[in-house]
């Protein structure tokens, strides 16, 4: 598994290419609609791993608002919990749009803090079946991220698990820019 790596803070970034539902991580992050009821994509893959538990429990939620979040036990998974996010449906030239798809991030490590989870798995938000462009959707998601990273030392770990090799190119290009710019801050 080729994993690009970064410290921020004592936090731990990490970019794979891999499956979301198989990570060991403490929770993972759904790309979840707003009826918290399963979907296609990320959202199909947790629920269909997680078992039917995950959605008899996410029907108890009542959904969840655009760049909201909402966390669930993991049933079948290894991670023990499953924080849903629910991302913009990408419309070009509508300026919340990146603000929602930041919020669902900042949302999901607010969660995940709460609960004591020191290790968090993320997928790209947004980026499939909603159509957000890859190369904005990883800056958003990894400046989000970092941001939250450089005033909180709670995490251990953060990872994107990304699902292909071109996908993980995008978030590696967009990492090593947010690196640099942090670096000629200091």
């Amino acid at each position: 598994m080729n994993a690009i790596r970064v410290r921020i803070n004592q936090t731990s970034l990490e970019l794979i290419e891999g499956d979301i539902t198989r990570q060991d991580t403490d929770a993972i992050v759904n790309a979840a609609n707003s009826s918290l009821l399963g979907g296609g994509g990320v959202d199909g893959a947790i629920h269909r791993a997680a078992g039917p538990q995950l959605l008899e429990e996410t029907r108890t939620l009542g959904g969840c608002q655009t760049g909201d979040a909402k966390i669930t036990g993991g049933y079948n998974l290894k991670a023990r919990y499953v924080i849903h996010a629910v991302g913009p449906v990408y419309v070009p030239d509508d300026p919340h749009i990146p603000e929602m798809l930041a919020s669902a991030y900042r949302r999901s490590l607010e969660i995940a803090h709460q609960t004591g989870i020191r290790t968090i798995a993320f997928p790209a938000i947004s980026t499939g079946a909603y159509g957000y462009p890859l190369p904005e959707a990883a800056d958003i998601a990894l400046t989000t991220v970092c941001n939250v990273m450089a005033e909180n030392s709670h995490f251990e770990q953060v990872r994107f698990v990304l699902f292909d090799e071109s996908i993980l190119q995008i978030f590696n290009s967009a990492l090593q820019q947010i690196v640099q710019s942090r670096s000629h801050r200091t």
